[in-house]
């Protein structure tokens, strides 16, 4: 009997309605927002991420099987939309960029050289260190967000935490 129910607890997230899932995902905003925001560095293409990755959410809602998965499930689609951001702008690099990014490296300080290490880290090692030590996230949370195993997660903070050391 409980089987059953649970079936129909199922089908009743899939087809939520309208106001419904925004209101579950107004919920989660403020961590899509701050996930976009430290992986863009910049508050306009965080808030385009955010848009984007609400939209992916609501398109692709039923394919969400487990109301427990929610935060988790929107926390990978807005790494996906940052990863999908990141390299749209790799493609595109206009000019007064370079004139910025030769000022930029003249300058030295402990944040700019945090984010020129993060950026050379590996993106599974990245994904794992902005999780842990920019959402305050548990291992066993990034491991449900990006569906690894919790001892896969420590390895990846570990390994992780060494790149930055080497690189800063």
């Amino acid at each position: 009997m409980g089987n059953a129910l649970e079936e129909v607890r199922l089908v009743d997230f899939a087809l939520m309605d309208e106001e419904v899932f925004f209101d579950r995902l107004y919920v989660e905003h403020r961590k899509m927002y701050a996930i976009a925001f430290s992986y863009l560095r910049t508050e306009t293409d965080a808030l385009e991420v955010v848009q984007e990755a609400s939209c992916r959410a609501w398109m692709k809602r039923k394919k969400l099987k487990d109301e427990q998965s929610f935060t988790s499930w929107v926390i990978r689609i807005t790494i996906n939309c940052c990863m999908d951001e990141l390299r749209r702008k790799k493609r595109v690099f206009p000019a007064e960029k370079l004139e910025e990014n030769v000022i930029l490296e003249m300058t030295s300080n402990d944040r700019i050289d945090l984010e020129r290490a993060m950026v050379r880290m590996k993106p599974k090692y990245r994904h794992a260190v902005i999780l842990k030590y920019y959402q305050d996230m548990t291992t066993v949370e990034i491991a449900k967000v990006l569906e690894k195993p919790e001892g896969t997660i420590k390895t990846w903070l570990r390994e992780g935490l060494k790149q930055l050391r080497k690189y800063l």
